[in-house]
């Protein structure tokens, strides 16, 4: 029996009620809104950007193998290129697919947010869940506007599991992604200043991500970080979105979901956990202690959507960290290796603290390269001058810096610990290069604006990887 198609056209009609121009005739198996990634068989969405319209590359993406195209301008070329679905908004056409697809899924759902750690727990939760049964999960970071409706599009009703990332950068962001992926288990990782240029508070910053639990299923479950100062304020919120089951993690003595012991490596940390009163321990393949509050989420939201623990726990050792988000890689330097700590992804004071406890672990001589921490508003400069204490707790024997905001760290920086501080991080690039040598470990981390990622890159190019010759 041929395997069911991801969406057959009638279901697309029927969910979009657009007007279809020919019948595909490929199985639709994929939605995508970029067209560099069409694969055969996929529906591709022309999404209208701020710098690029797709409409511009609906005839091209029929014309690399798309089973179907949905847009609002068609024109003659288009049609001649392949089938296509035309609608008065593709967006809205996108959302309205990922609501029906979350409409006929059986599955049980989990979905996580909170200011830092939401990737990573995303893909902690794919893996243990992928023990017990099919698992679909958010691709990469998508979770805004575009990124929710459109992995609920690619949610196969065949699917046992499904979890979903949630981000915002205002209030009112979450509830509409929410009400769309309606989760049976709704996970907080935690509260930080991310984005605190956009609110008054932390308190506001909390309340935004709150809005998650408006979209929970009846009966369904918040897990929520007993660790942060704002424990009692969600859980208030997700009482008053009738959420009666709430569930708390971390190191808390309270907590339902309590860290017993962590044995914390350079590679992997060493887990005993107090599950809702089973103990469970495990190996987590990712080092951190952040990482590790964070996969109390995970077992818990295992426990409550019945899925297999013992399985779940087992499976996070082979979890690594996402791209920018402490990925290690070891490299060939006269004499020995460098270890470079790859958190290039995005910062902000909480995460800054993560990866500078994690660099504390590491051997050798410790450099840490710091980017702006973006989006804190006014309070941006006592931020930045506020890591000062945790870079002298980590050791760091070696600060670099980059951006004008980290000039507050820079003056209160030990001068036999400064190695360079400059306005844009490409101009630390040979500085840090010439610096570097066998048996250093270099942590990259700055916000996405900071463009810290092409220090990785420009490292990882010089040194050759560990093993081969220089």
């Amino acid at each position: 029996m041929a395997e069911m198609p991801l969406w057959t056209s009638a279901e697309i009609v029927a969910a979009t009620g657009g007007v279809l121009s020919a019948t595909p005739a490929a199985a639709l198996n994929g939605v995508s809104i970029d067209s560099r990634t069409i694969a055969p068989g996929d529906i591709y969405v022309a999404i209208k950007g701020e710098r690029l319209d797709g409409h511009d590359f609906i005839a091209a993406s029929l014309k690399a193998g798309a089973g179907l195209a949905i847009g609002s301008a068609i024109t003659a070329e288009m049609r001649a290129a392949g089938p296509v679905l035309q609608v008065a908004d593709p967006l809205k056409a996108l959302e309205d697919m990922g609501r029906a697809a979350r409409a006929r899924s059986k599955a049980r759902v989990i979905a996580v947010t909170g200011s830092v750690g939401k990737t990573s727990t995303k893909e902690a939760l794919k893996l243990a869940f992928s023990a017990s049964g099919a698992t679909h999960a958010s691709s990469a970071s998508f979770n805004n506007h575009w990124g929710v409706p459109l992995s609920l599009a690619r949610f196969s009703p065949a699917m046992a599991y499904g979890i979903f990332e949630i981000g915002m950068n205002h209030a009112g962001e979450i509830t509409p992604l929410v009400n769309m992926a309606r989760p049976h288990v709704a996970i907080i990782t935690t509260i930080a200043p991310s984005h605190l240029g956009h609110f008054n508070s932390l308190a506001d910053i909390a309340d935004a991500k709150a809005e998650i639990f408006s979209g929970v299923e009846p009966g369904g479950h918040a897990v929520i970080n007993r660790d942060t100062p704002f424990f009692g304020h969600l859980a208030s919120a997700a009482r008053a979105a009738g959420i009666a089951n709430i569930v708390s993690f971390g190191k808390h003595e309270a907590s339902d979901v309590r860290l017993s012991r962590i044995k914390l490596h350079g590679e992997c940390s060493c887990i005993t956990a107090d599950v809702l009163g089973e103990e469970t321990i495990y190996k987590l393949g990712a080092p951190g202690e952040h990482l590790a509050l964070n996969s109390l989420a995970v077992l818990a939201a295992l426990k409550l959507a019945g899925a297999d623990l013992a399985r779940g726990a087992l499976a996070l050792a082979a979890s690594e960290p996402a791209k920018g988000r402490g990925v290690r890689k070891r490299l060939h330097a006269r004499g020995g290796e460098i270890l470079l700590i790859d958190e290039s992804y995005n910062a902000n004071p909480t995460s800054v603290r993560a990866a500078l406890a994690l660099l504390k672990q590491a051997k050798g001589r410790k450099i840490a390269v710091l980017g702006d921490m973006l989006e804190l508003g006014e309070h941006a400069p006592a931020m930045h001058a506020e890591l000062a204490e945790a870079v002298d707790e980590a050791g760091v024997d070696v600060l670099y810096a980059a951006g004008p905001l980290m000039a507050a760290l820079w003056e209160k920086t030990p001068p036999a610990r400064r190695g360079l501080h400059a306005g844009k991080s490409e101009d630390l690039r040979d500085a840090l290069l010439g610096a570097l040598r066998a048996g250093d470990t270099v942590m990259i981390k700055g916000s996405l604006g900071s463009r810290m990622g092409p220090l990785v890159d420009a490292i990882s190019t010089h040194f050759a990887p560990a093993g081969k010759d220089a």
